[in-house]
């Protein structure tokens, strides 16, 4: 039994922000404008991107209802009607809610009736979890076919008055650092048992993913107050966990780097298994947060004496900016509506995830 992409959509919220614009809608810290901006987006190579809130840091549209607008963008795009719909299969590193799971609200917001329903929580490889779960589904010929949707609302989390309820009002680079790295957005694919009935489809050689929670600390979280390994949960009241900043979004930028070999060292597993040929992929979509992890991945694979020349990779990172899960989904369906791909043709992605330091591979081959 094969399965095949055979739609895809995506959503973005409200116009695009350039970088002169960000703290115009998250908002200015204390009054004072960051004196970190600068060398974070110098490194990430971020243009622009979207954002669900407002310069009132307002939020205008919701999580639930991002995953909704690019739910129906793709099944519009498809050959199958939201009622012939047999499983939704979604992903967030927050949902709207702490409960119910992120899954149920998506499935409200698009109507749909009696799906087998299923929510990855997580952070950047959550939506290849989704994704392996419909995947499963389909070859165990549970379900005909599955909508999975990834979708991000970080910019809640990044307005001034976040930061500004921590006690000293001090806030660490670790804790500002993904506030000019993370924007808001949302993605899906259409899974089937058949490929589309005109034009072309991906079909899903195999998704693979190797976690290394058991060797690595937490890198990327919320939750954790600064120094401490103390739940939020565990403080006497919410506001108390605030003031100790276990409420913001943090990375130990200290271990980052170790993101770039645990996603070269799967690649190399994976191709040394037989999985694939390197000068047979005609096309990589890499998930990578910043250009400066691009040019540290590239480097390694050379190194490795692996060579995949500029040409093939493909990114939307710096227009659309780093929308988390959500970003391989947004990533793919722009990718296919820009590129006229021949039969034969095959597709690695790749999504690196820092938060433990799980890491996501997939292939796909183009057939009609």
């Amino acid at each position: 039994m094969s399965v095949y992409i055979n739609s895809s959509g995506h959503f973005l919220p409200g116009p695009a922000i350039g970088n002169d614009e960000i703290e115009a809608v998250l908002g200015l810290v204390n009054g004072k404008k960051s004196r970190l901006k600068h060398k974070i987006l110098q490194s990430n190579g971020i243009k622009t991107r979207h954002y669900a809130i407002d310069k009132q840091q307002q939020t205008q549209i919701s999580n639930s209802e991002m995953a909704a607008h690019a739910g129906r963008r793709c099944l519009d795009s498809s050959y199958l009607a939201a009622n012939q719909v047999e499983m939704l299969s979604v992903a967030t590193s927050q949902g709207d809610l702490v409960l119910p799971g992120f899954g149920s609200m998506v499935q409200a917001e698009l109507d749909l009736s009696a799906v087998e329903l299923h929510t990855s929580h997580g952070i950047c490889s959550s939506s290849m979890m989704a994704l392996k779960a419909a995947f499963t589904n389909i070859k165990a010929q549970e379900s005909a076919n599955a909508l999975v949707i990834a979708s991000e609302l970080a910019s809640r989390l990044f307005k001034h008055t976040r930061y500004e309820q921590v006690s000293g009002n001090e806030v660490d680079f670790n804790a500002e650092f993904l506030r000019w790295m993370l924007s808001d957005g949302a993605g899906a694919l259409l899974l089937e048992n058949q490929p589309r009935k005109t034009g072309k489809s991906l079909r899903i050689d195999w998704i693979k993913s190797f976690s290394h929670a058991d060797v690595y600390p937490v890198c990327m979280s919320v939750g954790m107050p600064k120094a401490s390994d103390k739940s939020w949960q565990d403080f006497a009241t919410y506001s108390e966990a605030e003031q100790a900043g276990a409420l913001l979004l943090r990375q130990d930028v200290r271990l980052l780097d170790n993101i770039v070999s645990v996603g070269v060292n799967g690649f190399l597993k994976l191709q040394q298994q037989g999985l694939f040929n390197v000068p047979e992929i005609d096309h990589v979509l890499c998930h990578f947060s910043s250009a400066y992890f691009k040019s540290k991945i590239v480097d390694m694979l050379d190194v490795a004496g692996v060579q995949i020349p500029e040409h093939k990779w493909y990114t939307n990172l710096y227009e659309r900016g780093n929308t988390g899960c959500a970003s391989i989904f947004i990533m793919l369906d722009e990718f296919l509506a820009t590129h006229a791909l021949t039969v034969g043709q095959t597709l690695f992605c790749m999504v690196p995830e820092s938060g433990r330091f799980n890491c996501a591979y997939m292939h796909l081959t183009v057939v009609e």
